[in-house]
């Protein structure tokens, strides 16, 4: 959700692939992670801007960018939809069991609505530049975020903010990329969507791709193949 500047200006440098060891991912507070895919579909050019926070500057780096060449914005996982409203439009939340949550922000031309039941692969939206709830954009992409609802938060506890069971409706994104990134953000370092690793660099907007089954890695920001 933060200006990805200079870094989508590149988007015609592939990037070269070198082997590398993969590690194992962190734990987290909620259940197992799930087996996700990648949010679009494989068979296509990616680029990605890398790991960052929620605000591109500060806290758990729970974000990373993607901008598949279709510029369809797919689900990873089973779950239900929730629309976070916003005085400057919509965004997309997907409920996935477990306590796990995603987000999509920056999309246009949503195609999903509140409550729907998707599966892998359904399409949610495309890539864009939309700021319903603020922050700033360059280069079309998705802005693909981690969380989880503990069933505690669920229910209420000290952390909830209000926002404890999901509905974010007119959070501002300040709001989201502060105080509910700290509450319940979920680090992408480690993680695997769709046979890929992805682990944060030391910077914002940087770390690695690695594909699982070839164990060869991508310097991010860059371009890979999926």
């Amino acid at each position: 959700m933060t200006k990805l500047q200079a870094r989508f200006a590149g988007l015609g440098a592939v990037a070269v692939l070198v082997g590398v060891v993969l590690s194992a991912p962190p734990a987290s507070a909620a259940g197992e992670f799930p087996a996700f895919g990648l949010p679009f579909d494989t068979g296509q050019s990616i680029y990605s801007a890398g790991i960052h926070s929620d605000n591109g500057t500060s806290g758990v780096k729970n974000a990373i960018d993607f901008s598949p060449a279709d510029k369809t914005v797919r689900a990873p996982l089973a779950g239900t939809v929730r629309i976070q409203h916003c005085d400057g439009g919509d965004w997309v939340t997907i409920d996935h069991a477990g306590g796990w949550r995603t987000g999509y922000y920056h999309m246009e031309g949503i195609s999903v609505t509140e409550g729907q039941q998707v599966v892998p692969g359904d399409a949610l939206g495309r890539t864009g530049n939309a700021l319903p709830c603020g922050g700033s954009s360059t280069g079309a992409h998705v802005h693909f975020t981690l969380w989880t609802l503990p069933t505690a938060a669920a229910q209420g506890d000290s952390r909830d903010f209000g926002v404890g069971a999901g509905n974010w409706n007119g959070l501002s994104y300040d709001e989201v990329s502060t105080k509910v990134a700290d509450a319940y953000g979920e680090a992408m370092n480690g993680k695997t969507f769709g046979g890929w690793q992805f682990t944060e660099g030391t910077d914002q907007y940087s770390g690695t791709a690695t594909e699982v089954s070839s164990r060869s890695t991508i310097p991010l920001p860059g371009r890979f193949r999926v």
